[in-house]
């Protein structure tokens, strides 16, 4: 194993490096060239298809079949015009990957003769196996079927020669087996709820969209070396590895110069992106060594998701060219930052409104009000089932770790909103407000536009953020699919809505004025969610303390968060707006405590396969040179010279001993420990007995192994340090 190092590092020193020198072209010039975006269709569609199709993306008409055929007639000619000859149904199961199945083009007709299909009933409709994707319960093994059904609202793409189709993926018996198809519900829960509360400003305002601007973080590490570290093959982390002299504590790599390797990778998946019509706008040096960020304009939520579930099977694709490999785990190495997914969230309509943005007038600064204390409330009553939607076994490592928000959710607003809303709870009355307090509560919100960008500043430390005209949720790990937290923030806010409008509509019966009942109910939810509000130090040990005494939640592990999903508010939630039902719900959860299960099991077995054939046998080849020093020395020197002389060797040749010896037994009893877990029935019993049980163990073993790291000479470590995978170039 050591030898597979050194190789590594020899590859990685004589790596020669051709750095593109090509002709610089215009975003402009490819952008979108592999995508059916509008342009394509209203060339390949007639203007009667195009407009009914336009319908049915917009506005949820169904789908009839002779469109369906036109629309796939033309889908083909624009991909065989690119020179592609297979098509797939690209869907999101809930491994958290993409996943495809290619069906050529041709049907063969007899005698040696071919032509090109592909009809509606293709493009529609698939049948991919359903017992062998993840399903909590909904399948049988011998129950393979399965459908995936065309999206209209995300367009086809192109990678390499097959035509890419987004779609939903849903079981025989109907039950959705994918994160699109509760996304789509809940996008749909949430506008249906929007818009009547929208109309109490605008009654032109016939759609409410969710928008989705996330930035991906990431790490890059030299292929060779990757390939030297079975922890970071098997599980995308290193299970082992001292910390390194230099990490990021001189604060120089963030913003810094992106080094050349990294920035001809960086120029490679972005165009590739581009042509996907992904509009990757932004990208810089993150603050851990050999960790960097992209991020893309707003979209709309659920393209936003289907683009980042591209982006990352891309960036893994194309740093495979530049002899790289793309780390997306939330925590690939101790003692450093991790790396997470910040959704940037806000409401838009269609007449180009962005609801989370303050206006220049009373009218608009109250409809600002009411979608932002809606979005507080909505956290408030649900936090911990926001909570939930971002657990998983990379991202416990990373949450509260002084890098990233803790798992507590609170909300920031900045102390000039803050004081905006001390003044609506103080001025507006429940018995009614005087002309003078309407005017002046107005003129005060109307200086929010003067405030809000220059003076709000942001805190990193917060999970969930106002940061201008959208709410930054902080907490979502690198790797996760951001629908799983779009899912339930938009659920929240749709049932919230709903609730609102509610308690609006029944003032308004009562006799109060339209305006005077919103401020009414909307002081009514400051009153009630002002303990969700939090200006301070998140990572500071006072917020655990403080946060307790306001009855937050702090649900550090995965395990115990995806309870959540079960309780008797939360199915209510989704089965009243139809997103899930209870026994989505249930599969669902089970999925997701499966899956942290075997994670944490890949992970301990791949500990335990390191120590006893890897890292144990260095030691032991270490110690027997030192022991072999040591009988040298004995045959020199004698007495008073021989003790001082012959100490360090001794205390190495113990200590080496008593950590060897530490290893095997906690390796033994970790091993039993997982035999226990895994002959649990119950996927949520073994995944808390993996938490509670096999993990403390992975801990002790690994702070063993690291201090051998630093004993072993450095020609016998198996493994690639840290100083090597983080400062390679």
């Amino acid at each position: 194993m050591a030898k597979l190092r050194f190789e590594a590092l020899q590859t990685l020193l004589n790596r020669k490096y051709d750095i593109p020198t090509e002709k610089a072209t215009k975003i402009s010039d490819y952008y979108g060239e592999n995508v059916f975006h509008d342009r394509a269709m209203q060339q390949y569609l007639s203007k009667d298809i195009y407009k009914r199709l336009q319908a049915c993306m917009n506005n949820g008409k169904t789908l009839e079949r002779d469109l369906a055929d036109e629309v796939a007639s033309g889908m083909k000619a624009w991909a065989m015009s690119k020179n592609v000859t297979h098509y797939t149904h690209w869907f999101q199961p809930l491994t958290g990957r993409t996943a495809e199945k290619h069906d050529a083009f041709f049907s063969p007709t007899g005698g040696g003769e071919s032509f090109e299909e592909f009809g509606g009933s293709q493009l529609v409709q698939q049948e991919p196996d359903a017992s062998s994707f993840p399903n909590g319960g909904l399948r049988n093994t011998f129950e393979a079927r399965g459908y995936t059904a065309w999206d209209p609202s995300s367009p086809a793409f192109i990678i390499g020669d097959t035509l890419c189709i987004p779609t939903v993926f849903v079981a025989y018996t109907g039950e959705a087996l994918d994160y699109k198809a509760p996304l789509l519900k809940a996008l749909f829960a949430l506008n249906e709820a929007a818009v009547p509360v929208a109309q109490y400003f605008d009654r032109n305002v016939t759609r409410v969209i969710a928008t989705l601007g996330w930035e991906q973080e990431y790490f890059l590490v030299d292929d060779a070396l990757f390939r030297a570290r079975p922890d970071l093959v098997m599980t995308g982390r290193t299970v082992f590895g001292h910390s390194s002299s230099r990490g990021q504590q001189l604060d120089d790599h963030y913003f810094g110069s992106i080094p050349e390797r990294a920035s001809v990778f960086m120029r490679d998946f972005e165009k590739e992106s581009h042509k996907l019509g992904i509009p990757i706008k932004t990208r810089h040096n993150e603050v851990a060594p050999n960790q960097f960020e992209c991020a893309p304009i707003f979209e709309e939520a659920n393209l936003a998701v289907d683009h980042n579930q591209l982006l990352m099977d891309m960036m893994e694709k194309v740093a495979h060219r530049h002899g790289l490999r793309v780390l997306l785990h939330e925590k690939p190495y101790a003692g450093i930052n991790g790396s997470g997914k910040h959704n940037n969230w806000s409401l838009s309509t269609d007449t180009g409104v962005n609801l989370l943005s303050p206006g220049n007038t009373p009218k608009t600064n109250i409809r600002f009000l009411t979608f932002f204390i809606n979005t507080i409330k909505a956290v408030h009553d649900h936090a911990d089932l926001l909570r939930a939607s971002i657990a998983s076994a990379g991202n416990d490592h990373r949450l509260g770790a002084n890098e990233a928000p803790p798992a507590i959710i609170s909300v920031f607003i900045g102390s000039q909103l803050t004081q905006v809303l001390n003044d609506l709870e103080k001025k507006v009355k429940d018995k009614g407000m005087s002309p003078d307090e309407k005017t002046e509560v107005k003129l005060n919100i109307g200086r929010i536009p003067e405030i809000l960008l220059d003076n709000t500043d942001r805190n990193r430390t917060s999970p969930f953020a106002f940061t201008g005209n959208k709410f930054e949720m902080r907490a979502v790990g690198s790797q996760a699919n951001c629908a799983a937290p779009m899912i339930v923030m938009n659920s929240i806010m749709a049932n919230q809505l709903k609730l609102f409008k509610n308690d609006v509509d029944s003032l308004i019966k009562k006799g109060k004025k339209k305006d005077e009942a919103i401020l009414t109910v909307l002081r009514k939810y400051v009153m009630e969610s002002r303990n969700i509000l939090f200006e301070g130090n998140g990572y500071g040990d006072e917020w655990v303390k403080e946060a307790a005494r306001r009855g937050l939640s702090n649900i550090k592990t995965t395990p115990h968060c995806l309870d959540v999903y079960l309780r008797k508010e939360s199915v209510k939630l989704f089965t009243d707006l139809d997103v899930m039902s209870p026994q989505e719900l249930e599969a669902r959860t089970e999925i997701y405590q499966e899956n942290y299960k075997m994670k944490i099991q890949i992970e301990s077995r791949v500990m335990g396969d390191l120590c006893m054939n890897h890292i144990i046998p260095a030691a032991i080849t270490y110690q027997n040179k030192v022991i072999e020093t040591f009988k040298n020395l004995k045959e020199v020197y004698a007495g008073s010279d021989l003790k001082r002389l012959a100490a360090p060797h001794d205390k190495i040749i113990k200590e080496i001993s008593e950590r060897i010896a530490a290893v095997q037994e906690l390796v033994h009893e970790m091993i039993q420990e997982r035999k226990k877990a895994n002959v649990l029935e119950e996927e949520r019993d073994a995944a808390m007995w993996y938490c509670e049980k096999v993990i403390p163990f992975m801990t002790d073993i690994r702070y063993q192994v690291d201090k051998l790291e630093l004993v072993v000479e450095d020609d016998l470590w198996p493994l690639p340090k840290y100083r090597e995978m983080l400062f390679s170039r």
